[in-house]
């Protein structure tokens, strides 16, 4: 890792910009959903079983960085929803497992295709230049992202 000064100077000021732009286009991000009834954290939970698939509410509960309890609340939700099917788990009957049902998949779909367009929206305004540092740094903001 290179020598970095996050209090002061240059470095400090690349992080202070870097979380001003993020949280602003990711407030922009949320304004560009499909289903206006599922809170952000409902959506963060069917995104995580999409990338990681079925789990069990304690494992989404590590991976989504809330309480078990919570997690069950916003399972419970997403049920009454017809969104996840909780099903016995295969190896520990005291405990179920939480499966995003099609309705949820094509939701998501259509929420990724919305947010995708806006976000291409946006893209149509820089230059060649912009748009190939944007692309160079989409992973390490994918791997920030997952730290």
């Amino acid at each position: 890792m290179p020598d970095l000064d996050l209090t002061h100077g240059d470095d400090a000021a690349a992080v202070n910009s870097l979380r001003s732009a993020v949280m602003r286009l990711s407030r922009r991000l949320k304004h560009q959903r499909v289903d206006e009834s599922l809170s952000p954290t409902e959506m963060s939970v069917l995104g995580t079983l999409f990338r990681c698939g079925s789990a069990t509410p304690g494992e989404l509960a590590r991976k989504e960085h809330v309480q078990p309890p919570s997690m069950t609340r916003i399972v419970a939700l997403l049920e009454a929803k017809g969104l996840v099917r909780l099903e016995p788990h295969p190896e520990d009957r005291r405990q179920k497992v939480v499966t995003q049902t099609e309705q949820a998949e094509a939701m998501l779909e259509e929420s990724r295709r919305k947010r995708n367009a806006f976000l291409s929206g946006l893209v149509e305004g820089l230059d060649e230049d912009e748009w190939a540092k944007l692309r160079a740094a989409a992973p390490v903001l994918e791997k920030l992202a997952h730290l």
